[in-house]
Order: structure tokens, then sequence, then C-alpha cells
């Protein structure tokens, strides 16, 4: 693990490290709102999740 830890905190490989990050983060974001629209579909809601989608 330290030797990870070490490789991980090295200056060229922190804004590696800070992208996949990011990428993780916004895929979760990504995929909670395909879920919700999904849903609103499933409802008959297709206008509330136009409205959603616009805002």
């Amino acid at each position: 693990m330290k030797h990870i830890l070490e490789i991980l905190t090295h200056p060229d490989n922190i804004p590696i490290v800070g992208l996949l990050v990011a990428i993780v983060v916004f895929l979760v974001i990504a995929f909670k709102q395909a879920i919700r629209h999904d849903r609103l579909l499933k409802e008959g809601k297709k206008e509330e999740m136009y409205r959603e989608m616009i805002k």
C-alpha cells in the first residue's frame, strides 16, 4: 500500500488521479439522472422530464 500511495502522490501523477476522480463523479451524476428520467418516462411524465432537462 505504501508503494501505491507513493506513486499516486508523485507530482506528475496528481493531475491524472484528479481526472480519474472527476470522471467517476460525473459518471455517478449522469447515471442518477438517467435513472430518474427513466422513472419519469415509465410514469408517463414526459413533460416533467423535459422541464428537468432544460433547467
